[in-house]
């Protein structure tokens, strides 16, 4: 109403017909009723499926309202009556936008993605910012940047790799006429954004080149096939994958918006591929998230960047406590490692380190520096003995860090299924400089093949070749899953949580990079090895004849046999 009386003027009113009056004023309260929605959405907690549900529905139902109140009377009125910009037009499309990229977040289905990816695709499409660069007002450019940053990122997380660099350029431009047109101290955060969009986008270290010698752009989130099937007679567990938390704490890594390069890998690993991910033509506003699938297709996701020991455990406990029956919570942690000072005669869950929570703290070369008593814990540390109480469920576990093996000393308490999967805690020194572009390890969850080639200092491939190599790994896959189900000296926890497909995905991807990097001849030390909780029966698996030889076929395949050690003379582990 404010605003509508402002543009009219306190006497202009007899001379507005009343059916145009009327449009106006809806307008206004649906606007204004849309900006208090969308505020209040700060104000919901992070955690839990249920409390923040019915909230973002009436958000989304007035900002539905909206959009079609204004595409049904702009033209007539809403320009004429109003003064309404293409730019305030934009910014409604990218508060829906915004809506849809956190309706993913907080759901993980990758169908909201698509639809803020149509709602920003619309904004940049009709140049609803382009009259924002002749207005004298700063704040309205800082708009439009703060758009092209979010549609990156949706892009990302779309693997529209090819639209990134188009909007990264633009970006570029954008900022580079903002800061020349005003004297802005944000200058610097700006130039900040794109170097780093810039690294992450160039993080991946091997290119796929078709015949034409342009890059094509993979996905890397569980296809259809994409993971062996239970062959009758196979026992496994019934246990489904419902929530992941993807904590990102690893000082120097490649980062973008709040995503670090190795959470963006293992939250694709915990994803479906969409149905027509490139080739989705719906026009904004056709699904509405009420419409919600039939049944979940991808487990729900906590993504914390850095976050602190407090942050950690309310998310966790938020976790545990609406986990359903018959369901696993996975904890994947990339983090800088804590050491321990000192050994003590008693060596228990809180004595061997974990990995940094975040705060503010000297770090020196990676790694924290201790300035305590001895006979302390470090307090900003995701200890072990942290986990204890959420094993009273299934939990399967992923560390990604120089301490990873602090988790080796876990107690199943218990009963129930556990497991973890640990990093190397030492890389070759030749890998060791490609830290910051992601680890190994994580690559190795994410993609099998990109590891394997990188690991070899190969830095593109023949997209025939890529084909022809990732068939193969099918065949591998389905070899290395028999041996997990058919050992007979297997922990039952691996069995358990075999029957889930992303669960069945990790583990197998995990045996196949414990095999690759037991050959490879520049990890000649154990510590330079993955290791689990509980440990692997090797020669049923990581060390079977098998799979060495799968190993060098491979490898051969790829011409770089010679990096590899011949299975059959036998390695000293």
């Amino acid at each position: 109403y404010v605003l509508y009386c402002a543009m009219t003027g306190a006497g202009a009113d007899d001379d507005i017909p009343l059916g145009e009056r009327k449009t106006v004023t809806d307008f206004c309260y649906l606007l204004d009723k849309s900006k208090q929605l969308f505020n209040g959405l700060r104000d919901l907690p992070q955690y839990g499926h249920k409390q923040w549900q019915s909230y973002f529905g009436r958000t989304f139902d007035v900002y539905t309202k909206l959009w079609k109140f204004q595409q049904q009377h702009s033209r007539q009125v809403l320009d004429n009556r109003y003064g309404l910009k293409r730019w305030q037009i934009g910014e409604v499309a990218s508060k829906i936008g915004q809506l849809y990229y956190h309706y993913y977040l907080r759901t993980s289905e990758t169908s909201y993605l698509n639809e803020a990816f149509s709602f920003y695709s619309a904004i940049r499409q009709r140049s609803y910012y382009y009259q924002v660069n002749k207005e004298d007002r700063p704040e309205l450019v800082v708009k439009k940047l703060r758009y092209y940053a979010r549609y990156i990122v949706v892009c990302l997380l779309l693997n529209k790799m090819d639209l990134v660099k188009v909007l990264v350029k633009e970006l570029s431009e954008e900022i580079e006429d903002y800061t020349q047109r005003f004297n802005t101290e944000d200058q610097l955060e700006w130039n900040l954004v794109l170097q780093e969009v810039a690294a992450f986008v160039e993080a991946d270290p091997v290119v796929v080149l078709n015949e034409e010698n342009t890059v094509v752009i993979t996905s890397n989130r569980l296809q259809e096939g994409g993971v062996p099937q239970l062959e009758q007679g196979m026992v496994v567990g019934q246990l489904t994958l419902a929530d992941a938390l993807i904590i990102g704490n690893c000082n120097n890594q490649v980062k973008f918006s709040e995503l670090t390069i190795d959470m963006f890998r293992i939250l694709q690993a915990l994803e479906r591929e969409p149905v027509n991910l490139a080739t989705s033509t719906s026009k904004p506003g056709t699904l509405e998230p009420s419409e919600k699938p039939a049944k979940r297709e991808n487990p729900h996701k906590y993504l914390l960047y850095k976050p602190t020991f407090s942050q950690l455990y309310t998310f966790l406990s938020a976790s545990f406590k609406e986990l359903p029956a018959n369901s696993v919570l996975l904890v994947y942690l990339s983090a800088t490692g804590v050491f321990p000072t000192g050994r003590l005669d008693y060596e228990g869950p809180y004595d061997f380190g974990g990995v940094l929570t975040n705060t503010n703290r000297d770090v020196v070369n990676g790694e924290t520096v201790q300035k305590r008593n001895q006979a302390q814990k470090e307090m900003h540390c995701l200890h072990p003995g942290d986990l204890f109480p959420f094993t009273r469920k299934p939990l399967f576990v992923i560390v990604d860090s120089s301490n990873s093996t602090a988790y080796k000393n876990f107690t199943n308490l218990f009963g129930q299924p556990l497991v973890c999967l640990l990093s190397p805690t030492v890389y070759p020194k030749s890998m060791q400089d490609q830290s910051q572009r992601g680890s190994l390890f994580t690559l190795f969850l994410y993609c099998p093949l990109l590891a394997f080639l990188s690991v070899c200092g190969l830095s593109s491939l023949r997209q025939g070749l890529w084909d022809k190599a990732q068939d193969f790994l099918r065949k591998v896959y389905r070899d290395i899953g028999q041996m997990i189900t058919r050992s007979r000296a297997i922990d039952q926890a691996f069995l358990q949580f075999y029957g889930d497909e992303f669960l069945r995905l990790l583990l197998i991807r995990f045996v196949f990079c414990s095999a690759t990097l037991r050959l490879h001849k520049l990890f000649r030390e154990s510590r330079s090895f993955p290791e689990s909780y509980p440990q692997l029966p090797k020669q049923d698996t990581v060390e079977s004849s098998v799979l060495q030889k799968h190993v060098l076929e491979l490898a051969t395949m790829l011409d770089v046999q010679s990096l590899f050690w011949d299975g059959t003379l036998g390695v000293n582990y």
